[in-house]
């Protein structure tokens, strides 16, 4: 498959948990990330995230303040804090920015039940007190919310984002959506 890259593009590694901003396949920046506790897989409710190609198919969030809550990509009119989380510890957070990926690859990440934007994987911000650096999210890319900020700036719509196999392999989990 032959894909004219922009000239950024980002690198997800499964196995050290970061996520590179690339330009011309030089780093520019790591970021430590947190991933699918599942570990790395494409199949449909398996909370796993997937791997391969994909691009950045939305930029959702461009000028919300940091902690701006997200519920099925669109404003909930909260800010994420103390009183809020409290208030609702069961919320999966989606806050700050989101970066709404789609597979590149027919028959692993798009397509079928293994279709990654239609399986709602982002890169995302989350609460700031959640661990990076280990696996936890539902399939999502997690980051910290002033890392995404300063990467979202840096990136368009149709950015080649990579998502590399690490050693950690996929299990049956709940769901995908973060």
């Amino acid at each position: 498959m032959h894909i004219q890259p922009l000239p950024k593009s980002l690198r997800v590694d499964l196995a050290t948990q970061t996520l590179d901003l690339l330009e011309a396949g030089v780093s520019l920046r790591r970021y430590p990330v947190s991933t699918g506790l599942a570990g790395a897989g494409e199949a449909w409710d398996s909370g796993c995230t997937p791997r391969g190609l994909h691009r950045v198919r939305l930029r959702i969030g461009a000028g919300c303040p940091v902690g701006t809550v997200f519920v099925g990509r669109r404003l909930t009119g909260e800010v994420y804090g103390p009183d809020l989380a409290a208030r609702f510890p069961e919320r999966d957070w989606i806050l700050t920015r989101i970066l709404w990926l789609t597979g590149l690859e027919p028959g692993r990440n798009r397509g079928g039940d293994q279709d990654t934007l239609r399986r709602f994987i982002y890169i995302h911000g989350c609460p700031d007190i959640e661990p990076m650096g280990v696996p936890r999210s539902h399939g999502c890319v997690r980051m910290r919310n002033a890392d995404l900020i300063e990467l979202f700036d840096q990136v368009a719509n149709g950015t080649l984002v990579e998502i590399m196999d690490g050693a950690v392999t996929c299990q049956a989990g709940e769901g995908n959506l973060d």
